[in-house]
């Protein structure tokens, strides 16, 4: 059958495809070390469990409003307010079917077919072609080590000097696939450089603000304020709360834009799993000690990881400030010619670990590897990892 030359355009999450075939070998009998998973290992808290529980008992099974419900939208709004000193109303608030759908969303809501929109590189893998299949136009920006993997005020700048006429630009902070993370010295001197461009709008991707390392906080540019008329926030439970599988994440903005954005959800989703809402609702209002118990054992895992590639000969790994990923670059094991992929597909088949080959974020000379793994596994991997390069 004829498929839409959208269909045909779109590539398939290399993330996700490389969980389904680790998932397909320990399946078969392989003993695989899985480094790929883009999330948490540990259960979901069980006050959250618990929640859910409670909504099926009452019988929370309808349909909800599709922006979201009322205590959900609350609680978002709430959750600004306490953990980074903002203030949205609930309005503000569009509730969708994880981070990822809220990020769809936005760029459906957002972009006219040719809009430009800036993306720094390494980029997290769906950027792309979420923007793609909005109508718009990725403008990659890259960065190097030199830099801690973030774009530099004048690197944007520069940017916004050759292409005017962009519509947006995409902030992630803690960085998936770099942990790369911007201090407030940084986020502000971007945001003076934002001023001078009224019409960008600035979409921050904030889903692992809650995963920060070495004594920062996390710094959204939402605290320019002057900035938040044309600023969407998107996040979500998936990460902080280890609640991948339940899909619920949001976004926050102006009133008008989030309203615009329901009505587009309202004849995709038409909202988001009423047990699932329950549950986020008592992540958000509830106890916040599981959030850093998580958190304090991601720490650990991300230095042995960071501390095992970094002592490998020819490979070095910028640390990591934030969510629960190493990007170590490994261009001196590559052949004439090779990307990351062929190193991945070597190391899988070798030496039976999993790691993201960097094309999908757009860095072919880099690997993703994340430690939200349990400590045994980071200790074996990293041997066998020592081992195939040693060859």
């Amino acid at each position: 059958m004829r498929v839409s030359s959208r269909a045909l355009a779109a590539t398939e999450s290399p993330t996700l495809a490389l969980t389904a075939k680790t998932n397909a070998l320990k399946a078969a009998g392989e003993d695989i070390i899985g480094f790929g998973a883009g999330e948490p290992d540990f259960d979901t808290p069980e006050h959250i469990k618990e929640a859910a529980r409670q909504a099926l008992a009452k019988g929370l099974t309808k349909y909800c409003p599709t922006a979201g419900t009322k205590g959900l939208r609350e609680a978002v709004a709430e959750k600004v307010k306490r953990d980074q000193g903002l203030d949205y109303s609930p309005a503000q608030v569009c509730v969708a079917v994880g981070g990822k759908h809220a990020l769809h969303g936005v760029f459906q809501t957002l972009l006219n077919p040719g809009d430009a929109v800036f993306l720094p590189a390494p980029y997290w893998v769906s950027y792309v072609d979420q923007i793609r299949l909005a109508g718009g136009v990725p403008i990659v920006l890259p960065t190097t080590e030199a830099t801690g993997l973030k774009i530099t005020p004048g690197q944007l700048a520069d940017a916004i000097g050759q292409y005017p006429y962009a519509r947006a630009i995409v902030l992630n902070s803690p960085s998936n696939p770099t942990g790369a993370t911007y201090d407030e010295a940084e986020m502000a001197a971007l945001a003076e450089v934002l001023r001078g461009a009224p019409e960008l709008v600035i979409i921050s991707d904030e889903i692992y603000e809650h995963l920060v390392y070495g004594g920062r906080r996390h710094v959204s540019i939402a605290e320019q304020a002057d900035l938040c008329e044309r600023l969407i926030i998107c996040n979500g439970v998936s990460k902080a709360y280890s609640m991948t599988g339940w899909r619920c994440g949001w976004s926050i903005g102006p009133k008008d834009f989030i309203a615009a954005q329901i009505r587009i959800q309202s004849h995709d989703s038409s909202g988001t799993c009423s047990i699932t809402q329950a549950a986020a609702e008592a992540a958000l209002r509830g106890d916040q000690g599981c959030v850093e118990t998580m958190r304090q054992a991601f720490e650990e895992r991300l230095r042995v990881m960071v501390d095992g590639l970094n002592s490998l000969p020819g490979v070095t790994c910028a640390e990591p400030g934030g969510a629960f990923y190493a990007f170590p670059n490994i261009a001196q094991h590559l052949g004439k010619g090779e990307t990351a992929g062929a190193f991945a597909e070597r190391l899988l088949e070798q030496a039976k670990v999993a790691v993201v080959p960097g094309e999908g974020f757009g860095a072919p000379a880099n690997v993703r590897l994340s430690y939200a793994a349990s400590m045994s596994d980071i200790e074996q991997g990293l041997e066998r990892i020592k081992r195939f390069v040693a060859r």
